[in-house]
């Protein structure tokens, strides 16, 4: 019997259609209504309370705030303690980076940058908006200036539910080529291969130099010097690659119309195939002029007068006198 009736007090105590606090709400727009604050909120749930924070913000209404808006809108609802309150967020995400580099660049093509042009926004800090939908950027106020390639521009960006955010920008565009860069960093005498060289974007305000635009003039030829990784390869770095150095025992071949004649020399100079250099006749002690023909061969140029020891003496005593 006494817990029928602690049951009836306790109804009356607690109405059967009392509203209950909402302690966390996700919003899905930009104006908070009664309804997001409390369930069963009557008859007035879909009163627009006021704005609600910006996308990817939160906003936090305390017990004595909630309980002066259940009171102005007939809500049956009163707090339990002084900590009750509710948060309210709309959810967000950054605007794409991506998206914003090609609204730039859509319209810099328009007044006369290159359609691959590179574009780069420094300390471009991206626009928060909402997390569902879509945003569409839109640059407006553009000044290019295309021998600097700079440029400043106004980005704006609107989307359902969503206030319209308008940001000024600045920043470069550069003009790319696609060209052979190296793959890592390769050493002077390296005979670059197949995986030493790959295909780059590379701005053009960069290259100052005659450089190679095709992998296949890089492959298979040596390097006169060092080249950094993802640096494009200067055409006057590249030489056939060395096939004979400089104290190697090399074959000579002499042509005189049908006759040919062969004999052993030494090399004074390194040299690749189709250069000259000067090698010494082991028998004769004479210096000549060659053309590397292939690894460790030689042939005399036709009409390069030997420089014998003797030659060399009167010349210097020559020179002396």
């Amino acid at each position: 019997m006494k817990r029928r009736y602690f049951l009836v007090g306790l109804c009356a105590i607690v109405p059967a259609h009392a509203a209950s606090l909402r302690t966390m709400t996700t919003l899905q727009g930009q104006q908070v209504y009664l309804r997001d604050l409390f369930d069963d909120a009557g008859v007035n749930a879909d009163r627009v309370l006021g704005p609600g924070p910006g996308p990817g913000g939160r906003i936090i209404v305390e017990a004595r705030q909630l309980k002066a808006i259940a009171k102005q809108y007939g809500v049956d609802w009163q707090p339990v303690s002084g900590a009750d309150r509710a948060v309210l967020e709309w959810p967000g995400r950054p605007l794409s980076r991506d998206d914003v580099l090609a609204a730039v660049r859509t319209a810099l093509v328009a007044r006369g940058a290159a359609v691959d042009c590179d574009v780069e926004i420094p300390g471009f800090n991206p626009p928060i908006i909402p997390l569902s939908g879509s945003s569409a950027p839109l640059v407006t106020q553009l000044d290019y200036d295309q021998e600097l390639g700079r440029f400043t521009a106004v980005l704006s960006v609107t989307g359902k539910g969503m206030d319209p955010i308008s940001i000024r920008i600045g920043g470069e565009v550069s003009d790319v080529i696609e060209l052979p860069v190296a793959t890592t960093r390769l050493s002077a005498g390296t005979i670059a291969g197949p995986d030493d060289v790959r295909m780059a974007r590379v701005h053009t305000v960069t290259v100052h130099v005659d450089v190679v635009h095709d992998p296949a003039m890089v492959i298979g030829m040596q390097l006169k010097r060092q080249i950094q990784a993802g640096v494009p390869i200067p055409v006057s770095e590249l030489m056939q690659p060395t096939q004979i150095t400089r104290g190697d025992p090399v074959r000579l071949q002499l042509e005189v119309g049908a006759l040919s004649l062969t004999g052993q020399g030494v090399a004074l100079e390194s040299g690749a195939i189709g250069e000259r250099i000067r090698v010494r006749n082991v028998s004769t002690q004479a210096v000549l002029e060659a053309e590397v023909v292939g690894p460790g061969v030689v042939r005399v140029v036709p009409g390069t007068s030997p420089i014998t020891p003797q030659a060399r003496a009167g010349i210097t005593t020559a020179r002396g006198g």
